[in-house]
């Protein structure tokens, strides 16, 4: 929890750094990513969030997402973390950024700029069960179904994401 977020101004300049619990005590605005994988059946791999997180633990959510390291291209730190968290690896295409400001439990807010990284792979997960509790795969069409039926179960930033991942990579 010691690790150090990006701060950085909407048009993504660096401006600072900060412990990432501060950041999300303040609700200051960061450098993040999320990672979408896919199969070659078109099924999206999602993450169970672990128990015992400092926020959003339980909920199911994209495949990997984190924050990159001081210094580290965000490519890199997307690499990285799918690694770390899911044990896979995959050629990551970049697709898009955005803002968004969440209020979550504990008092904490997620105010991030979001880099959003696509990739197709077969890789069988091997989580790490720090990160991630549990996987599945599901396709766009399953995923949308059961965040109408049960939105308490995904985060915040997933539910915001995935209607424009679907758009974009035409699922």
């Amino acid at each position: 929890m010691n690790d150090q977020v990006v701060l950085v101004t909407e048009n993504d300049e660096a401006i600072g750094l900060m412990p990432k619990l501060e950041a999300h005590e303040k609700g200051v605005l960061h450098r993040a990513f999320s990672v979408f994988i896919f199969n070659t059946k078109n099924e999206m791999l999602l993450q169970r969030r672990a128990f015992g997180k400092y926020h959003s633990e339980g909920l199911w959510s994209n495949t990997c997402c984190s924050h990159p390291l001081p210094g580290e291209p965000v490519h890199d730190g997307a690499v990285r973390r799918l690694r770390e968290e899911m044990g896979i690896e995959a050629d990551l295409e970049f697709l898009y950024t955005f803002q968004y400001r969440a209020d979550l439990e504990n008092g904490l807010t997620e105010n991030e700029l979001d880099h959003v990284f696509y990739g197709v792979t077969d890789a069988v997960p091997a989580i790490d069960p720090a990160e991630a509790s549990d996987y599945k795969y599901l396709t766009v069409n399953e995923i949308e179904a059961d965040i109408a039926q049960n939105p308490h179960a995904y985060t915040e930033w997933f539910k915001i994401c995935m209607p424009v991942i679907a758009r974009r990579i035409g699922h």
